[in-house]
């Protein structure tokens, strides 16, 4: 049997392997480093940083992931909104991410974009990209963009007052509720 057999360090695909690993050890609350990852990961300690120079490149990669599911979530397979209440839709499915992955949401928010982290800006920049083209096919006259800024602000504030304690809810609806209703009662003003 080789070393790499009895270290179970043969993965077929080591970066998402240890993207895997992170987020798990992440959402379970665990301090990671890249060598606590290694371990975990059942790889050597020296592994991730084939993938990742240091623990900022992990967290962006970790980010980066966040963001592309959160637009896949905010797609969901299907058309821009036709809407305002489609569009109050796209901030509850927001929010709902955010508290279904707390630590995951702090990661992809908690540090400024580098922009020599050209994935991190992208997959920001893809977010606001969709809640712009969103608005503008609902509100065609408006400033998509200064609306799209202004949504993702409402939804991001709604996620981390729920996140931090200062909003509670019985149950997930309640919380959809608030979103949707909070939503609306800012777009519909002056309308």
């Amino acid at each position: 049997m080789s070393t790499s057999e009895k270290s179970g360090y043969h993965h077929g695909d080591l970066r998402a392997a240890l993207l895997s690993t992170a987020t798990e050890m992440l959402e379970g609350g665990e301090p990671f480093s890249l060598r606590a990852v290694a371990r975990r990961a059942g790889v050597s300690p020296t592994a991730p940083y084939r993938h990742f120079k240091d623990r900022d490149a992990l967290e962006s990669a970790l980010a980066v992931e966040g963001f592309r599911e959160l637009l896949a979530e905010l797609g969901g397979g299907r058309g821009l909104p036709v809407s305002l209440p489609d569009l109050a839709e796209f901030a509850v499915t927001y929010v709902a991410f955010a508290l279904r992955r707390p630590a995951l949401f702090r990661v992809m928010f908690g540090k400024p974009c580098d922009d020599a982290d050209d994935e991190r800006v992208k997959a920001a920049d893809a977010l606001h990209e969709l809640m712009t083209d969103a608005l503008d096919h609902v509100v065609p006259d408006a400033d998509a963009s200064a609306l799209a800024t202004a949504g993702w602000g409402l939804a991001h504030g709604l996620a981390c007052l729920y996140l931090d304690g200062k909003m509670q809810a019985a149950s997930d609806e309640e919380v959809a509720d608030r979103v949707r209703s909070a939503f609306l009662a800012i777009t519909s003003v002056g309308s």
